[in-house]
């Protein structure tokens, strides 16, 4: 359905949906860039501002100054200038977790926005982690990164865990982590499960994660690629649009709600 129109293509989702009883979403960076969080790889992204290497586990444990790096960052606004808001493609996708349609979201991003969207977060795979937390690499213990910004913006080092004096780290995964199993598991899981899988604005060339999608159309669900750039599975959507997130999901959950 590739060569049909825009909105051809936005109404064949809609049916696709409307007629689908277990729908899983998974959403890349190119659904949050709408909410001024830039992405990784494009002209001005993240990677043309940071050194990659500052994201590899290893660096960040064996290095102070990466890790007093990374606190000045996060202590001068993180990796935008103002704290992001969901935007039209999370308010949709938590739509159709109120509709009864969402069996869960998978995402590759790390900015708590599909939560403050309205999804239940039991319902949201974070296949890299949170931002909004930090976790001790000793002991495990998990603050929230407003809690610590709170008692030590104005220390000049990172600080350290209160309960046993060991790193903190974002809770995020860093280069050269594995991904969180037990999420990526369920995450798995649901997509063999699903009659419907709807990719929102990923590239599909980050794996593990990206065999997620895959995943689902292997055991037979139908499968939607809606992202401004090419992936390596567009041959393989059901329906292929390369528009922006907020705009399609907008006008998709729009069809929707007149075929429920």
């Amino acid at each position: 359905m590739n060569d049909k129109s825009l909105d051809e293509k936005i109404s064949a989702v809609a049916d696709m949906i409307a007629q689908a009883e277990r729908v899983v979403v998974f959403t890349g960076a190119g659904v949050s860039t709408e909410s001024g969080i830039p992405d990784f790889r494009s002209p001005g992204g993240i990677w043309t501002r940071f050194d990659p290497e500052d994201f590899t586990i290893d660096r960040f444990l064996t290095s102070a100054e990466t890790r007093r790096k990374q606190w000045k960052v996060r202590v001068e606004g993180g990796l935008t200038k103002a704290r992001p808001e969901p935007n039209r493609a999370h308010y949709a996708i938590a739509e159709l977790e109120k509709m009864g349609k969402l069996t869960c979201v998978v995402t590759q991003n790390v900015d708590n926005l599909h939560q403050m969207a309205g999804n239940d977060p039991e319902k949201v795979f974070e296949l890299h982690g949170n931002m909004k937390y930090i976790k001790c690499m000793g002991c495990s213990e998990r603050y929230t990164a407003d809690e610590m910004l709170a008692k030590h913006a104005s220390d000049e080092e990172a600080p350290v865990c209160e309960r046993c004096g060991g790193i903190l780290k974002p809770d995020v995964v860093f280069f050269g982590e594995a991904l969180p199993q037990g999420v990526f598991e369920q995450a798995t899981y649901h997509a063999s499960k699903c009659d419907l899988l709807i990719v929102v604005g990923s590239s599909l060339v980050v794996y593990p994660a990206a065999y997620v999608p895959i995943t689902a159309k292997d055991a037979g669900a139908r499968l939607v690629i809606i992202n401004l750039s090419s992936t390596p599975y567009d041959r393989r959507a059901d329906v292929l649009i390369n528009a922006s997130a907020g705009e399609v999901m907008e006008r998709i959950l729009g069809e929707v709600r007149g075929r429920i």
